[in-house]
């Protein structure tokens, strides 16, 4: 059988986890590269195999042999190729967020709709081993009707500057780049309620504290200290229609202790954590359970979460599984973060 022949589309550090697992799937072959740095691309290229390298994305869109493509470029851009890929015939795997407002995301929905092809959204914490494992408890009724959630993301040094901090590119900061995905899994594990309103705080006091020394944190290629338009925090209130609530908080710079993700439910019979660490906790005979699932990572496993990820996503564009975050969850998800950022701008209440 011919390999599946694939596209990457934008060749900064996240798209080496899309390379590294679709070289790992023999049904596929990394055909073509393409960066606005045609010496990145070809650097890229040369290391994969991919024997085509672009510049422009347009061009390699209009090569008929390429079945998919994964676009990881400036989430202002997120739009505007999946569109044109869909409406060129390929499946999208499209990395959060799905783009930078709601009213994009209704655009790319559309094109998903007329060219009835697949676009998954790149929420990677969907695809883990534990994710998959909690949400089996989840949907075997052992947490029963989940309530509250509470998501947090929180860098106490971490703004990766460049095209992170400019919010023109990004659409905002932790938020949208790292809060992003805390949101989304605490809202697909609570069983994807309907969003009914959002109070949110965002702050900008400490920059990008470009001053500290001693301690490193990861950078963007095209860092420069002088240069940050977004967020250093945000905080937020969902509620949904259901009743239920989702508390976050996320920050590429805080005066905090430590580094912090967590992602914990609550439900009337039983409460879980994926983050820091998955654990279940239940009652018993009238006793409290805390319970740890025997499993090979009990923290997020990055590398195999992204290739859980591209399998599913090539499984899905043969039909032979249904993708896990269809294009309408990146609709819903752009909605409350734009709905956070502008109950913070207006300072009251925001009502979907």
């Amino acid at each position: 059988m011919s390999k599946l022949k694939v596209a990457v589309i934008g060749a900064g550090s996240i798209s080496d986890c899309h390379l590294q697992a679709y070289a790992s799937n023999p049904e596929v072959e990394i055909y073509a590269i393409c960066d606005l740095n045609e010496t990145r691309a070809a650097e890229v290229a040369k290391q994969y195999g991919a024997s085509h390298v672009f510049t422009d994305y347009k061009d390699l869109l209009a090569l008929p042999e390429i079945h998919s493509v994964s676009i990881c470029t400036w989430n202002d851009s997120h739009a505007e190729i999946s569109i044109a890929a869909l409406d060129a015939g390929k499946n999208v795997l499209c990395e959060k967020p799905l783009c930078q407002t709601v009213k994009d995301a209704l655009e790319v929905e559309k094109a998903v709709h007329r060219s009835g092809k697949l676009l998954q959204v790149g929420f990677v914490r969907r695809y883990s081993d534990n994710a998959q494992i909690l949400k089996k408890f989840i949907d075997e009724g052992e947490l029963g009707e989940i309530y509250y959630a509470k998501a947090s993301s929180l860098r106490r040094l971490g703004n990766p500057g460049g095209w992170f901090a400019d919010k023109s590119r990004s659409g905002g900061g932790p938020l949208i780049d790292i809060g992003v995905h805390v949101i989304d899994i605490c809202w697909y594990l609570m069983g994807r309620p309907k969003v009914k309103s959002v109070s949110a705080n965002v702050s900008n006091r400490l920059g990008n504290r470009a001053n500290i020394r001693n301690l490193s944190f990861y950078k963007a290629a095209d860092y420069d200290a002088e240069q940050n338009t977004v967020e250093d925090m945000a905080n937020a209130l969902i509620r949904f229609e259901n009743g239920a609530s989702l508390l976050v908080d996320v920050s590429f710079t805080l005066h905090a202790k430590s580094d912090e993700t967590a992602v914990k439910l609550y439900g009337d019979k039983g409460g879980a954590e994926l983050e820091p660490e998955i654990s279940i906790i239940g009652e018993k005979f009238d006793t409290i359970l805390n319970m740890t699932p025997q499993v090979d990572f009990k923290s997020f496993d990055f590398m195999g979460s992204f290739r859980n990820e591209i399998n599913h996503f090539i499984d899905s564009t043969q039909g032979r599984k249904e993708t896990l975050s269809p294009v309408e969850d990146g609709v819903e998800v752009m909605k409350m973060l734009c709905a956070i950022y502008e109950s913070a701008r207006e300072g009251k209440e925001i009502t979907l």
